[in-house]
């Protein structure tokens, strides 16, 4: 029980803090709310490494979750909102190559200690030492330029976006900027949550938003990496070294594929990617689901089936980790308006990490109870109804500006002819001003 609860409270801090994460980015800053996420992860490992006793560890575990919650909603939106809109998908997808990268070290960094007296203190304690590095390099950065100009900070926008921007397309930005800031004037000064749903445009960003979040935990992801061990026993191999092996290699297919994902992201857009990754993972979900339903009939290891389970985990990453894996990050850094961006960020990244611990707290108790190739079945299952939604709710945010997509949510809440107007008289302020 004690394991169990140390394993899930980096997940319920993660859950606390990507909730507050979204006030935190919109009332402090994007810069701050990064800083204010490595103070407190390394304030975790600290803690973890020294802990005395399991109910020490736990509240280091719970620490280093709030640390990741809160970074899980700053970085995507840091990101899009000082990346060009052509390259903006690209970009926010180097951060979960960052995540997927990190996660490949941490195994290579966990082999290197497995011989060293206490061993797993120096495991915990290491995982701050990145936290660390990055607090030093953030020190050096800029703050949002869209999150300077809306707060009223405009001569240290213009020089962030001059930074970014040469001095043709540089105008433009400002104008875009302008006209963004004449919108919100029309609207509250502050949001709470509940506005997200009183708002029917909003409803339908947010619904799109944290459908995607929700379906990337639900296709199975972490519980075919937690199974990827016994696959490769299925396959006939038993050896702890071949495990650890397989788990680099996984690691490393999971870093690669999403390398191929910062590239498609912008080339062939986000929708198409996530649909073609979800065809890709009901295929290796249902090669993984027949693998385990005929070898538990063989009753026997090794053989085609198990050798075809192997195939069914590679396809599954080499499908995942391109598309699924970045594009909800990306879309939720783009789908909503300035005022709610934080707000809807923190929300939708709290129903993944919920959508997270609801598949690893139910996962093993379902697996036991019909079998493990009808719970990869389910997976697929889902799979299907994820394309649906993509299909129906998300829409191409590919090369738009933030104003753009503004208007892709007014038109499908109350069509396109009222809105239409009011956005040439926006663009027409922007200019003027």
């Amino acid at each position: 029980m004690t394991q169990e609860t140390i394993v899930s409270m980096a997940l319920v801090g993660a859950m606390i803090g990507a909730a507050s994460g979204g006030w935190i980015n919109d009332y402090y800053g994007r810069k701050k709310a990064t800083l204010f996420a490595d103070v407190v992860f390394a304030a975790g490992a600290i803690v973890m490494a020294a802990a005395p006793d399991p109910y020490i560890l736990i509240a280091g575990r719970l620490l280093v979750g709030l640390g990741v919650g809160v970074a899980s909603v700053t970085a995507p939106v840091y990101i899009a909102e000082a990346s060009p809109s052509e390259v903006r998908g690209g970009l926010v997808s180097t951060n979960v190559l960052m995540i997927t990268g990190g996660q490949f070290l941490s195994y290579l960094v966990n082999s290197a200690f497995t011989q060293v007296p206490g061993t797993w203190r120096w495991m915990l304690g290491v995982s701050g030492v990145p936290a660390v590095v990055q607090f030093g390099l953030m020190l050096f950065m800029p703050e949002s330029p869209r999150w300077l100009y809306m707060k009223n900070r405009k001569e240290e926008a213009i020089q962030v976006l001059s930074k970014i921007y040469d001095i043709s397309r540089l105008e433009d930005e400002i104008n875009h900027l302008a006209a963004a800031e004449e919108e919100e004037k029309l609207q509250k000064d502050t949001v709470s949550y509940f506005d997200v749903f009183r708002s029917k445009e909003m409803r339908l960003a947010f619904f799109a938003g944290a459908g995607l979040q929700a379906f990337q935990q639900f296709t199975g992801i972490n519980t075919v990496m937690y199974y990827s061990p016994t696959i490769v026993q299925m396959a006939g191999f038993h050896s702890n070294q071949i495990a650890l092996l397989l788990s680099l290699i996984v690691a490393a297919m999971n870093a690669a594929g999403t390398v191929v994902g910062i590239y498609f992201i912008d080339h062939c857009g986000r929708k198409k990617l996530a649909l073609s990754s979800l065809c890709g993972v009901i295929v290796s979900l249902i090669i993984l689901s027949v693998s385990f339903l005929k070898q538990s009939d063989v009753s026997s290891d090794g053989g085609l089936y198990g050798w075809l389970a192997v195939l069914g985990l590679a396809l599954y990453i080499a499908f995942f980790a391109p598309g699924m894996g970045p594009v909800p990050w990306t879309v939720n850094s783009e789908i909503y308006p300035q005022q709610y961006r934080g707000i809807c960020g923190g929300m939708s990244a709290t129903v993944n990490w919920i959508s997270n611990l609801i598949v690893a707290q139910t996962f093993l108790s379902i697996a036991e109870a019909a079998g493990t190739g009808v719970t990869f079945l389910i997976l697929a299952g889902i799979a299907v109804l994820a394309v649906i939604f993509v299909i129906v709710f998300v829409p191409e945010t590919q090369g738009l500006t933030f104003l753009e997509v503004e208007q892709i949510w007014k038109e499908r809440a109350w069509g396109s002819s009222r809105d239409s107007n009011s956005m040439e008289g926006l663009l027409e302020q922007g200019s003027r001003s």
